[in-house]
């Protein structure tokens, strides 16, 4: 970061009292581009775009709310210099974290095994460009002075928030909630800041369901009804949905896709935190290997808890008006005229649909990060909001294609019996069926209508994210 401020203030800040204010007087001149004295908003997001691409789209909004103490939506030289000051602070802190060995300087060993500690897992050669990029003076290591320049206006406050650039986050949902779930460190767990990202996450989440719940809804109605004569298709599929039910009704089902977000989330939580515990022997750091199985077994145990709400959900999605007021009285229907196992149709595809979805979810995501680190790491470590974005919008959508025929064996099993007037078949009938009247594209019917609201629900879900966090007091 700040490679002009590196050749010339590094090696003056050098030489002089840590106090020494001269190298933040030069840096703040320079972002004052009118000369009035005080920093704005602009002229900082301004700067930041200028000088290096390590910042976020936030990075500007977050350094004014820690730095603006008088809140005339500008900063002095006084509250520049005291906010640096104090984020100097913070960056020995992560620093030292990092020097492993105590000798002052960081390497590329001690920068493996943080990230690591961290639940990022980088290659050598990948930690190299990593120290590559901080590295100002060709020594391949890392000594306080480069670090605290190249951080010296990344509002990251910590090791942690620094490793957070791939430390992938995945409090956000779109539908298909089986991926793997968030690590929180021991700071986050102590601090209450875990319970306030998973209360922003579900809001976020909450609301991308309710936004795209008309292209859920048309999945749902394609994968169950493919098998009529008269297949349905995108446009022609609202069309009949408006027509039976009018424009409510394209919401159908919705009400049980946001109800089962809370108890889900926690269950699944509270499940991978323990099958980490297990799998992690004598205490040490888990890998990829044991994330993907812990995840997945945590999915297993989530989704046994909260089966039954998908299948009364799915009735409700395929129901016809008026069959059903809500969920309680579809519950009630359902246990009525079909007793409890009804509530675990389609168990065993939806089980074996979690391994796919988070396998390939993992992997694709894992690959595009480490080529992003192979081709960029040695001019920026952090990536960026939109290529964050874009990774984890491919990744999502290799998941749901991978798993995506086990989805339709599951939906098209939890609407057996009310919606379809014939007799309950098993998973391998239902294989042979499809395939023998629908031919293998019978598999994908309702992927279309999944795939468009793939990327709508990412957008929308962040964008809810960033507005619900700020009351949260999320940085």
């Amino acid at each position: 970061m700040l490679r002009w401020l590196r050749g010339f203030v590094l090696p003056t800040a050098a030489c002089q009292e840590d106090e020494d204010i001269f190298p933040y007087e030069i840096l703040f001149q320079d972002l004052d581009r009118n000369g009035d004295g005080v920093v704005d908003i602009a002229e900082l997001r301004e700067g930041l775009k200028n000088w290096s691409s390590t910042f976020g789209m936030q990075s500007e909004k977050e350094i004014f709310k820690a730095g603006d103490t008088n809140a005339d939506s500008g900063l002095d030289l006084q509250e520049f210099i005291q906010y640096l000051k104090d984020h100097e602070k913070k960056m020995r802190l992560a620093f030292n974290s990092l020097d492993l060995n105590k000798d002052g300087v960081i390497e590329t060993s001690e920068i493996i095994t943080g990230l690591k500690s961290l639940g990022v897992d980088v290659s050598e050669a990948q930690a190299k460009n990593i120290l590559r990029s901080m590295d100002s003076d060709g020594t391949m290591t890392i000594d306080w002075d480069e670090w605290k320049y190249y951080f010296l206006l990344h509002p990251a406050k910590s090791i942690d928030e620094i490793a957070g650039f791939w430390k992938r986050s995945t409090i956000i949902d779109i539908g298909e909630s089986i991926d793997i779930p968030d690590d929180f460190t021991e700071q986050e767990r102590s601090s209450g800041h875990w319970w306030r990202r998973l209360v922003a996450g579900g809001i976020a989440s909450a609301i991308s369901r309710t936004c795209t719940a008309p292209f859920d809804r048309l999945k749902v109605m394609m994968q169950v009804h493919s098998s009529d004569s008269t297949r349905m298709k995108v446009i022609g599929g609202f069309e009949q949905m408006i027509k039976e039910g009018g424009i409510r009704s394209l919401w159908r089902g919705n009400g049980a896709n946001v109800f089962k977000i809370a108890p889900e989330t926690v269950i699944k939580i509270w499940a991978y935190e323990q099958y980490k515990k297990w799998l992690s022997f004598d205490g040490a750091t888990i890998g990829i290997i044991q994330r993907f199985i812990s995840g997945s077994l945590a999915g297993v145990t989530a989704q046994t808890c909260i089966y039954p709400i998908e299948v009364i959900k799915t009735r409700l999605t395929v129901g016809k008006t008026g069959q059903y007021s809500g969920i309680i009285d579809c519950g009630k229907k359902l246990l009525k005229q079909e007793g409890v196992r009804t509530f675990y149709k389609g168990y065993v595809p939806n089980l074996l649909s979690i391994v796919p979805y988070v396998g390939t979810d993992l992997t694709v995501y894992e690959l595009l990060k480490n080529y992003w680190l192979e081709q960029n790491a040695g001019n920026s470590v952090d990536p960026g909001l939109m290529i964050l974005l874009g990774c984890s919008t491919l990744s999502h959508t290799s998941g749901q294609i991978a798993s995506f025929p086990l989805t339709l064996l599951r939906t098209r099993m939890q609407a057996q019996g009310e919606s379809h007037k014939e007799k309950t078949t098993t998973m391998i009938h239902l294989v042979q069926d499809i395939y023998y009247k629908e031919g293998k594209m019978g598999f994908f019917r309702g992927l279309t209508p999944n795939i468009i609201k793939v990327l709508p629900a990412i957008f929308i879900s962040c964008v809810a994210y960033e507005i619900v966090k700020r009351p949260l007091e999320l940085t």
